[in-house]
């Protein structure tokens, strides 16, 4: 983008901040994921000069190569994109956390490929408006999906995930998803306490219901 890589940064983190004052929330409340999916590795470095930490990758293979490319600095990754069953050694290798768990099989496979090392902090995916498009339990199979999880050991079960369709009402569909998050605290344990939703357009709406989390891309490094 025309600004440069630490002042969108800058811009948002203050649509962040503002976000959360206007709900009586802390800004450090809200983590900020810089979405770098088929963004450079000097991309990543500069978004982490600039202070960002925390950055989320949608596709294995292409970010294993940065993951190793960028080992020396300090950074947390994020697996965010749809998990096939083959590339579940690959994540569960380099990555910190994992988004988009919507299957027993894959937190069965990220589990055994997880043996050591501290556990991989793991989040539910959940398809709130039933979109055919995106990946995500049914939030009626969801509490299932929570219970069959506990006791894989090698994961670290925080939360739920949702992305939205690009149509739908944010406010509304956000809502949703920190009900159904409030709904399953008691199955999901003393560790639940992530809600990852809200991206580049509508993280404000996001943060109203409660995100503690925004995956936020291409307001950070301009269109893929």
């Amino acid at each position: 983008m025309a600004n440069g890589i630490p002042s969108n940064l800058d811009a948002v983190r203050e649509r962040i901040a503002r976000a959360a004052a206007a709900h009586g929330r802390a800004p450090e409340s809200v983590t900020l994921i810089a979405v770098s999916k088929t963004k450079p590795a000097a991309a990543i470095a500069e978004a982490h000069r600039a202070g960002q930490l925390d950055f989320g990758e949608n596709y294995a293979q292409e970010a294993a190569a940065k993951i190793e490319a960028l080992a020396g600095l300090p950074l947390r990754w994020h697996f965010i994109g749809r998990i096939q069953s083959n590339k579940t050694a690959l994540i569960a290798r380099h990555f910190d956390w994992v988004h988009t768990v919507d299957r027993l099989k894959i937190a069965r496979r990220l589990a055994g490929h997880r043996a050591d090392g501290p556990p991989l902090n793991v989040l539910v995916q959940v398809n709130i408006d039933d979109d055919p498009a995106k990946g995500g339990v049914a939030p009626d199979a969801a509490g299932n999906l929570v219970d069959a999880m506990h006791g894989l050991a090698g994961l670290r079960l925080r939360g739920l995930m949702a992305v939205l369709e690009r149509a739908g009402d944010a406010e509304s569909s956000y809502r949703r998803v920190r009900a159904l998050f409030d709904g399953l605290a008691d199955q999901g344990g003393n560790d639940w306490n992530v809600l990852s939703m809200g991206m580049s357009g509508d993280l404000e709406a996001a943060v109203a219901a409660g995100a503690t989390q925004v995956r936020v891309g291409t307001a950070i490094f301009g269109s893929r």
